[in-house]
């Protein structure tokens, strides 16, 4: 009898610039979801890089995301996600029916200090943190 790969939910985070906040949230999920969750990020308008305040404030919590790039959305990434995290991007984002959307209101963290995207930071990581437990916890389908 062949054994059954178990399903691994899959979650998109959305922002405009793929620099900040989606980076952040791709970035915990990724650590603290011990790849029990396939993570994807992107963004409507992608920027060159990331935001350097963003970096310094996830190395703060001994998360490297200096090889992080941003990318662009595309409907592939958002069909083959189970859960689509948006934050701030508005309407750019296709909708597909039977996924899981959600928004998270965060503020952007372009042109913050330091000390804002902490707060951005630790927001993202209970939000992240909550996600998990949701996801984890959710009865999976059976065939």
């Amino acid at each position: 009898m062949q054994q059954e790969q178990p399903i691994v939910p899959s979650v998109l985070f959305v922002c405009v610039h793929n620099a900040g906040r989606s980076q952040m949230a791709a970035a915990y999920l990724e650590d603290l979801g011990a790849g029990a969750i396939e993570v994807r990020s992107a963004g409507s308008a992608p920027a060159d890089e990331l935001n350097p305040m963003v970096i310094a404030a996830m190395d703060e919590d001994g998360i490297d995301i200096t090889t992080a790039t941003p990318k662009v959305l595309t409907p592939e990434a958002v069909r083959v996600s189970d859960v689509v995290i948006t934050m701030g991007c508005g309407d750019a984002c296709p909708i597909y029916p039977g996924k899981r959307y959600e928004d998270w209101a965060l503020d952007d963290p372009a042109g913050q200090s330091l000390d804002a995207v902490r707060r951005i930071r630790d927001d993202i990581k209970y939000r992240v943190t909550q996600l998990i437990a949701e996801i984890t916890s959710e009865p999976k389908a059976t065939t």
